[in-house]
């Protein structure tokens, strides 16, 4: 069951609660409605994809109550900071390298070294996050590949019984997702056009590349190519068995005789399977790269549920390395 909550200060603080404790709470924004999930927690995280039904582990946007506390959690650069202090609280989201030590989960940024961040321009959504006190992962509302919603009811309509709450913060005033810029790089890219115009973000900081989409019109986004960030060590999946000279990435009991293991999930749950892949995947390359084993190999994991994503991710991991993303 769902429940409503209304914009009130005790209902803000139930909803506040409900994220601390692990749980899915939908939330109005000036843009449209967000799916939240505490982002440091990568179970909650997890969540949103299995509440979605998200076939791909792409990033998601970490919303924050100021720009202090998200430059708390990445590289704020010179540009960063002049359209923080104009267009903040507002419908941009800035991408910028993760700090050292941030502590959201890996999973949130799908595994990048970048971090996506912006601060809402909605008083009950900055009254949430003061309140939850942590940053809160949060995509559209809605099931993957449907229209994103603008009000409580929408939510209700497609997310009803997956989640623990929708918090109705009124109709959304934009309408339509933030704009999403590219600071990581040299030059400032456009990903997605949105609630702030390219006007005013070039009036602050001078020219954006609009690479971000292309002249059919579809958005470039972190991940999608074939080879994304992948690890160092070349990755063979559906493994049935594994040598002493592999590292393996375990889903249920694991096979015996790899030179290093992480295990996904002992019990073979998708979900924890799904908060773990990442930091799996990482630990694994290290390890491997300390003890000169010579791949990574993956036990097969389900195509049903959280499964497609991961076997979405871990594909794009095993690809030829001559196709890299950037």
């Amino acid at each position: 069951m769902t429940d409503i909550l209304q914009d009130d200060d005790a209902r803000i603080a139930r909803a506040a609660i409900l994220l601390r404790d692990g749980a899915l709470v939908a939330f109005g924004t000036e843009t449209v409605y967000g799916l939240g999930a505490d982002a440091t927690n990568p179970t909650a995280v997890a969540g949103i994809f299995a509440a979605k039904q998200r076939p791909h582990f792409n990033p998601l946007i970490c919303h924050y109550a100021s720009a202090e506390a998200a430059f708390r959690h990445v590289v704020a650069n010179e540009q960063a900071l002049a359209l923080s202090a104009t267009l903040w609280p507002g419908p941009l989201t800035l991408v910028l390298p993760r700090a050292p030590g941030c502590p959201v989960a890996l999973l949130t940024g799908a595994g990048l070294d970048t971090l996506a961040v912006r601060v809402p321009a909605h008083p009950v959504t900055l009254a949430l996050l003061r309140a939850a006190g942590r940053p809160i992962a949060a995509p559209s509302a809605n099931r993957s590949g449907q229209v994103s919603p603008t009000t409580a009811a929408h939510v209700m309509q497609g997310l009803g019984g997956r989640i623990a709450a929708i918090l109705d913060s009124g109709p959304c005033a934009v309408g339509v997702e933030s704009t999403v810029l590219d600071l990581s790089g040299e030059q400032p890219i456009l990903l997605r056009p949105g609630g702030a115009t390219v006007e005013a973000i070039e009036a602050l900081i001078g020219p954006v590349a609009r690479g971000g989409v292309t002249p059919g019109g579809a958005l470039r986004s972190p991940g999608m190519l074939e080879s994304h960030y992948a690890p160092s060590l070349p990755v063979r999946l559906n493994a049935v068995a594994v040598a002493p000279e592999e590292a393996l990435l375990a889903f249920g009991p694991p096979l015996s005789r790899a030179g290093a293991v992480f295990s996904l999930s002992p019990s073979g749950d998708p979900a924890e399977a799904a908060a773990r892949l990442f930091e799996g995947l990482r630990v694994l390359d290290a390890e491997g790269a300390r003890l000169g084993l010579r791949n990574i190999a993956v036990m097969p994991i389900p195509l049903t549920g959280l499964g497609l994503a991961i076997n979405d991710r871990l594909g794009r991991a095993a690809a030829p390395r001559g196709i890299t993303g950037a």
